[in-house]
């Protein structure tokens, strides 16, 4: 696995606790189709909504924010395949959010931070 990988499956993995102690339910990872990929799909437990996540993992601020990358075209894909999810599973009169999560590794001493942007999409 190449290093970029290996850091956003670190930045999935730590939003999935993050997400399971904050009471949401997981209920899928890396969901894809021709539209995209979704990095988590959860169960929101307080608001009773499906969440679509995009998890944008960054060791520094070079090139901004992490969700800075979440373009236009970006949204568009997620839009996109949280529909056909929605479709696929059947449950498309649910409520919905798309959130961001940004995960910010400093590798030098093994701690990261994590940002939870909610319904920014």
């Amino acid at each position: 696995m190449y290093e970029k990988q290996t850091i956003g499956k670190f930045g999935e993995n730590v939003t999935c606790k993050y997400l399971k102690n904050n009471e949401y339910q997981i209920l899928d990872r890396n969901f894809r189709c021709n539209q995209g990929e979704i990095d988590i799909i959860a169960y929101d437990l307080n608001t009773k909504e499906i969440v679509f996540f995009e998890v944008k993992t960054r060791t520094s601020f070079d090139y901004g924010f992490p969700s800075e990358a979440v373009n236009k075209i970006k949204q568009k894909h997620i839009l996109n395949t949280a529909k056909y999810y929605l479709y696929c599973k059947k449950i498309e009169n649910s409520f919905v959010r798309i959130d961001v999560i940004e995960v910010v590794i400093d590798v030098n001493n093994v701690k990261y931070k994590l940002n939870h942007l909610k319904g920014v999409i």
